[in-house]
């Protein structure tokens, strides 16, 4: 593991537990000061986390490394992101109905759950950086090693 590479790693947690904690405070204001219900309330956590996330992940975890435009990576995030919260808002639902933990640390389980699989998503979709050759890059793969 290159020192890069674990500049990126430590990054990466940085923005995500910035996120994370985004993404609890929303839900746990949303639940204790607006009366909504979790399942709901997470939702609009995860909206406003995406934001913080994107935009952390974009301009400092992956800045060196994506020879992506914003757009691209928006889409791309945009849709790890969404299957991210699919898998969590499932989770979430299955904790909550097994019952016996509080809604706020089953939400907790869930997001330190998942960050592993978004991190390899994101660096090795989201952001990889752009061939500057695609055209020469599909060729090598289409004729092998």
């Amino acid at each position: 593991m290159s020192n890069n590479d674990r500049v990126q790693g430590l990054r990466f947690i940085a923005v995500g537990t910035t996120a994370a904690a985004v993404h609890w405070s929303v839900v746990w204001l949303a639940v204790e000061r607006l009366g909504l219900q979790p399942l709901g309330a997470n939702v609009l956590g995860w909206m406003i986390a995406f934001v913080v996330s994107f935009s952390g992940h974009r301009h400092w975890t992956f800045a060196a490394t994506s020879g992506l435009g914003t757009g691209q990576s928006l889409w791309r995030f945009g849709l790890v992101s969404l299957g991210g919260f699919v898998l969590n808002e499932l989770s979430y639902a299955a904790v909550l109905h097994l019952g016996g933990v509080r809604y706020d640390v089953a939400l907790g389980l869930v997001l330190v759950g998942l960050a592993g699989v978004t991190f390899v998503v994101s660096r090795w979709w989201a952001f990889r950086p752009a061939d500057p050759h695609p055209v020469a890059a599909a060729r090598c793969r289409a004729d092998g090693p």
